[in-house]
This record gives C-alpha cells, structure tokens and sequence, in this order.
C-alpha cells in the first residue's frame, strides 16, 4: 500500500501510531475516484429519504413542550437558506461554575423577554380620576427581581405624554394632556401593556433541561450576539439555529458547520441515517464564495454559467430568451446540459477521452 499524504493542515502535529492510523482509516474513506458523480449521489442520498421524513411542521421539545420546526419543513429552510427561521431557537451552555439547577434557572430568567402583562395582576381604567391603575403580581416581581421604578422609567422613555408614578403595589398612569377620551385612554393602556421591560428581546420563551452533565437553556427565539455577551455562558458550547445569525458573528466556516449540524440532526431526528459527506458537501456548495447561498433558483442553480443547466432547473423559458438576447454560448462542459443535447456526460468513463494507436 502507498503512503498516505494527509492535508497540510496536520503537518506538524504529533499522533500516536494507533491515532495516525485511525486518522489515515478515515481520509481513505472520505476520498473519491476522479470522475465520480459525487453531486448526483449526494443529492440522490439527501433528497430521496428526506421525502420518507414526516411533513409534520412542528416537533415539542422536553416535557415542557418548547416547540420547534422539524421534518421536511425544516430542511427546506435550512437548503433554502432563510434568513430567519419559522423556530428560531438557542441551546446556551453553561461555564462550570454556574453548571447546576438553580443557576441554571436564574439565567433563565434574567434573558427571557418579558412584557409588563405578563407581571400584571389586575388593571382597569378610573374613570373618575382619568387614569389607568395598574396593580403588579407581587409573586412575579419577586421571581423576577423586577425593579417597579426602573419599569416606570422604561415605559416613560417609548411612551409620551403620561406620567407615572407607584403607590405600593399599583402603578398609576396618567395621560398629560387634558383633551383625551376614552379610546385614548384604552389605547395608551394597550401599550403600556405590551412594553419590553426586562430580559433579551426575542427570547419569548426559556427552558432549562437536564442534558448528561450540564444544565442546559433551550430557548424560543434567537438573540445570539447578546447571549454570547453574558459571562455566564460558554461561548463554546452555545449555539443557535439560525445560520445567518452565525455568519454574522463567527463567520462562514461556522456558518458552514451549523448548516451540517442542523441538516444532520433534523435527518437524524426522523431515523434517516445519511452519511455525513453527502451533507458537507451540500455546505460546501452553499457557502464556498463566502456568503450563504441557497440550492435553488436564487442561489446555487440559478447562478451556474451554463444556460442550459439553468434553464434545466426552473423558469425555462426565462433563461433561454435573456440568453438568446445576450448572445450567451454554452460550451456544455457540465453533466447536466450534455445530457440534454444527447452528448456523452463527463463523467465517469465519459470524463476521460481515449486514443486507439493504430
């Protein structure tokens, strides 16, 4: 057997004899002989038991029933290359020290997103005194370590032309001008309502499970740039589904990585076992010229030179006249547009060109 040359992204490092041959094992099995139609096979291997996949949208996670894209739907996003997902969700790890339940919980709760109804006990419009009285879950401002005088702050700052002030448990609002009626009234009661006042934006919804030995937060709702923020958290371990999110602040490669990840474990999740290099190749394709691209039309298909083999995809007649009005040439050095023209496919046997010596 010949020597095996590894990448030159091994040289200078040091493996035992039983890891180096592990290793050898492993880049023997990941090559391919020249002229295969890995493209066709990775395409064939993905699509073919994604249509067995189930069409259920959505999947409950833990027992808490944290819901979540999965199945079909999810893989079209992920090969589609949506900028935001239907589920955008996190799973933030945990630094060591803060690695148990009750830490665990307590981050939870400081980066969930809450509104001011979601601490309101009761609230209802005086009429005598044209004002809105609004009464606080005295359990919920506790659990949360909500500070009512900085709520007031908050709210004053997106809303004007009221004034605020606490008695006890009951914040009172006021409208400041004196021409208003009771649809105005209502209107600014809505509002104040629905006001940010704690927590990261995004995040509507936070569980904390049980995952081997850490304590893991699983979130709905993606704030990934804040999250990595927080010293609590391990930057290395965290992650989230959204692969635009991850472009933007680790880069390609990890964008890269991500789509692998999420496409292997929505495959894995429905029991279709296919192998991983069909996937990294799939990645690849989409994020080789630095940016994400999507397989269709608007990506990947739609941007290959060949007329033909864009043409072959969608929009037929489209990419025939714009080529047509252009003077475009197609050379068909590609499979698909010599199988079209009836021509040999380079590939395979047909890749290489043979002369008889007479």
């Amino acid at each position: 057997m010949t020597e095996i040359k590894l990448p030159g992204i091994y040289d200078g490092m040091k493996f035992t004899k039983e890891k180096r041959k592990e290793l050898e094992a492993k880049y023997v099995k990941m090559m391919y002989t020249p002229g295969e139609a890995i493209g066709v096979v990775a395409a064939q291997s993905i699509s073919e038991p994604a249509t067995q996949t189930t069409l259920r949208s959505y999947h409950a996670e833990g027992r808490t029933q944290l819901v979540t894209t999965q199945g079909l739907p999810r893989l079209i996003e992920l090969f589609d290359a949506r900028k935001i997902p239907k589920t955008p969700t996190m799973s933030i790890y945990l630094h060591k020290d803060q690695n148990d339940k009750v830490h665990a919980a307590k981050i939870a709760a400081k980066i969930k997103e809450t509104k001011l109804i979601q601490i309101i006990d009761t609230d209802a419009l005086d009429l005598v005194n044209f004002r809105i009285e609004i009464n606080l879950d005295k359990a919920q401002v506790k659990s949360l370590e909500i500070d009512v005088e900085n709520v007031c702050t908050l709210i004053k700052k997106s809303i004007k032309n009221i004034n605020m002030t606490v008695e006890g448990n009951t914040i009172l609002v006021e409208p400041k001008k004196e021409e208003m009626t009771i649809k105005d009234l209502q209107s600014i009661r809505v509002k104040v309502r629905d006001k940010y006042i704690k927590g990261i934006k995004g995040i509507e919804q936070v569980i904390v499970e049980k995952d081997g030995d850490d304590w893991v937060i699983k979130t709905l709702g993606s704030n990934f740039k804040k999250v990595l923020k927080m010293a609590e958290v391990d930057t290395l371990r965290s992650f989230t589904n959204n692969i635009y999110e991850i472009r933007s602040l680790l880069g390609i490669e990890a964008a890269r990585n991500s789509i692998v990840r999420e496409t292997l474990a929505t495959m894995r999740a429905q029991g279709v076992d296919t192998d991983i290099r069909h996937v990294l190749l799939v990645a690849d394709a989409m994020t080789s010229t630095g940016d994400i691209r999507a397989i269709g039309r608007y990506g990947i298909a739609g941007g290959k030179s060949s007329v033909l083999s864009r043409a072959n995809f969608e929009e037929t007649v489209k990419h025939l006249t714009n080529a047509a009005i252009g003077g475009e040439v197609d050379p068909l050095k590609s499979i698909v547009e010599n199988i079209i023209m009836g021509n040999i496919a380079p590939v395979g046997t047909g890749s290489v060109k043979l002369k008889v010596k007479e």
